[in-house]
Formats: structure tokens, C-alpha cells, sequence
């Protein structure tokens, strides 16, 4: 599964990595909402929800649909410009003039695509036009509880004033807490996008993606982008360009905005280097069938304690050569299990290290 992005004719000068303001505050929202996603902003998150004015906290819940489930595309606006070639603001207030120019379909669309299931990939009227996708969208806003039911019914009732709500809301949380962190990453973000920009000038497409993340990769000969992700999407620069984002805030989220009609945007976190690089979405269903086996698992009980021959495991677990063979090969195949050689003897081990990375690589997998 992937998001592929069409890149015909895509000209150069019109892939651009620049940091956005506006972005970096979804993700802020994001963490302070699920902080369970982001381990690594554990003692921001403490420090900035124990200084929060509570009245803003109780209407940082009222829209959270917005951030918590996933990312809304109204925290990239510029992508929704028509012309494909608007770049993200230099301040948070530029980018919500930017969010201000979106048409009120263009703002309720994505305000309800997440959590109503409305079009996203394909052209199609909203509900602000269709009377029926509006029906769909309280009714499955209503499961969601009844404060989204009542900002659902606000939002459609009245779009200019919700609008206005949240572009209030986002500069008080600016001023609460957003300005101070700001000031913190932008200069990491700009000297990111800085690097990516170079790599484009010097190197290319193909290695400015590889250096934005190893989930996201060039297929020139078909001329398109291919994100590995547990999800479909397709989308096209379509005489655009394609805008490269950098987050702070944001791993493991890769995210790829693939709005009919908005210009592509590939967002993407700041590389650390400590981290290993993320298996792709099929090397993680390899690993995780593999040891969906009980006879893999009770083989992998003893190699995590001992390497063994082939032949010691046939006697231990009491199979034949070839059984014992066939499920060892799935183990390597998945790259679970080493293998040396001693003179003549074959020792295989479990890669322990490998099988204790699963739990956080199965939630960097599904989270990406």
C-alpha cells in the first residue's frame, strides 16, 4: 500500500522545501492532544498543559477533530491556493492570511474530511452543496460525541463564523505557548529545508527524497513519487509544484496531503540520527507473519537463548530437516534470524535486537 504522486512534467524549480508556521502548530496540537504518538516531547507536553489556561484548554478540545485523529490539510493552506505555486507564510500570520483566502467549501471540506469520510481524492460536491453529504456529515459527526455534533452543525450553519473562531484560537494559542516554541525550531526547519533545497540543486529529486525520509522513494521511468504508508492515495503536481515540509513536532508522522486539487505536499519530520532507519510497510507484514507461527515462535524461543544447527533444532523440537528449514528461511526472509558459519556447521540466532525494535517499528508503521 502507498501514496503515489504523479510528477509529469514537474519542473525543477518547482519543488520547494520551506518550513511552515501554521503546520508546526497542527503538530503542536497533535502532541498535546495524543502525547502518546510522540514519546520523545514527553516533558514538552508536561510543561506546556501545566501552564495552560484552562478556558483555553476547554476550547482546544472543542475542535480537536482537527489534530487529534490526524493532521487537517487546513494547516497547510497554501496548498489549496489555486496555480499550485503559493509557499508557506514566513510568520504564523501569514499563513493564516493564506487560510483565510480558502473558499468556505475549501475550509468545511477539509474541516470534515477526517471524521465524516467525505471525498478527498476525487472531485465531487461538499456539503455545503449537497444536502445529503451534509446529512452524512452530522450523523457521523454525532458518533463522535456531542460537541463535535454541535461544532459539525456550527461549521455548516455558519462557516465565516467558525473561521473566524479558529483563526482566534490559533493566535491565542500562539500567544500562550506557540510563539516561545517557534522561536525555538524555526532556525532546525529553515537549516533542514536549506539542506533539502541543496540536495535538490546539486544531487536531485531522488536524493532530497531519500533525505526527507526512507519511506519515500522515486520511480523515474513511471514518473511518480511512491510513500510507502499502510494506506492508498493518488495525486499529481498537474503543472504545479510540490512543496517538501519539515516538522519539528511531528515523528513519526510522514504525512502526504493528496487533496484533489490542492498542490502536493510531502510533510515531513526533521531526521535524527540515532534513529535507525523505518522498515518499509512490507518488511513489517514479513516480520509480524513470521512470528504469527506457533512453530516459529517456539523456534525463536530457543534461538534467542542459544544459536543452534539445524540439526539441533530437529532434536529439540522433534521435526524433520526440511520442516525445520522451511520455517528458519521465513525467519531470515524477515530478518529476524542470523546466520554464521563454524567449519562445517550452520549456527542460526534470533536477532534479538531486530525483534525488540518490533513494538515501536509496528507503531511507526501504522502511525506514519
Amino acid at each position: 500500500m502507498s501514496v503515489r504522486i504523479d510528477i509529469g512534467g514537474l519542473r525543477p524549480e518547482n519543488i520547494v522545501a520551506a518550513p511552515s508556521p501554521l503546520a508546526e502548530l497542527g503538530m503542536a496540537l497533535h502532541a498535546l492532544s495524543e502525547p502518546g504518538h510522540h514519546p520523545g516531547l514527553q516533558g514538552w507536553v508536561t510543561a506546556v498543559t501545566a501552564r495552560l489556561d484552562c478556558h483555553l484548554a476547554d476550547r482546544m478540545c472543542e475542535a480537536d477533530f482537527l489534530w487529534r485523529t490526524t493532521f487537517s490539510d487546513l494547516f497547510q493552506p497554501y496548498a489549496g491556493i489555486p496555480g499550485g505555486a503559493t509557499l508557506p507564510g514566513q510568520t504564523l500570520a501569514e499563513d493564516l492570511d493564506l487560510l483565510d483566502k480558502l473558499s468556505d467549501e475549501q475550509f468545511v471540506d477539509a474541516a470534515l474530511e477526517f471524521t465524516c469520510s467525505l471525498p478527498y481524492g476525487s472531485p465531487g460536491a461538499g456539503p455545503l452543496a449537497d444536502a445529503g453529504l451534509r446529512r452524512r456529515a452530522l450523523d457521523l459527526a454525532a458518533a463522535r460525541g456531542p460537541r463535535q455534533l454541535r461544532f459539525g452543525e456550527r461549521l455548516l450553519a455558519d462557516p465565516p463564523r467558525i473561521r473566524a473562531w479558529l483563526r482566534r484560537f490559533l493566535q491565542d494559542c500562539d500567544e500562550a505557548f506557540f510563539a516561545e516554541t517557534w522561536a525555538r525550531l524555526r532556525h532546525q526547519l529553515a537549516a533542514d529545508a536549506r539542506h533539502k533545497t541543496e540536495l535538490l540543486r546539486r544531487k536531485g529529486l531522488a536524493e532530497a527524497l531519500a533525505a526527507v525520509s526512507p519511506a519515500v522513494t522515486l520511480e523515474e521511468d513511471a514518473g511518480r513519487i511512491t510513500v510507502d504508508k499502510l494506506g492508498e492515495g493518488r495525486t499529481a503536481t498537474a503543472g504545479g509544484g510540490l512543496l517538501l515540509v519539515p516538522t519539528s513536532l511531528g515523528r513519526p508522522h510522514l504525512m502526504v496531503l493528496h487533496r484533489y486539487g490542492w498542490q502536493p505536499v510531502l510533510h515531513y519530520p526533521v531526521g535524527s540520527p540515532e534513529l535507525a532507519a523505518p522498515p518499509s510497510v512490507e518488511q513489517l507484514t514479513l516480520r509480524m507473519t513470521a512470528l504469527s507461527h506457533p512453530v516459529r515462535m517456539r523456534l525463536c524461543r530457543s534461538l534467542a537463548r542459544s544459536a543452534f544447527t539445524t540439526g539441533e533444532l530437529t532434536q529439540v523440537h522433534g521435526m524433520t530437516a526440511p520442516e525445520i528449514s522451511r520455517h528458519l528461511s521465513v525467519l531470515k526472509k524477515a530478518g529476524l534470524v542470523t546466520t554464521r558459519r563454524r567449519g562445517r556447521y550452520v549456527l542460526h540466532q534470533l536477532d534479538v535486537a531486530m525483534v525488540s525494535r518490533l513494538g515501536s517499528d509496528f507503531l511507526e508503521g501504522i502511525l506514519r
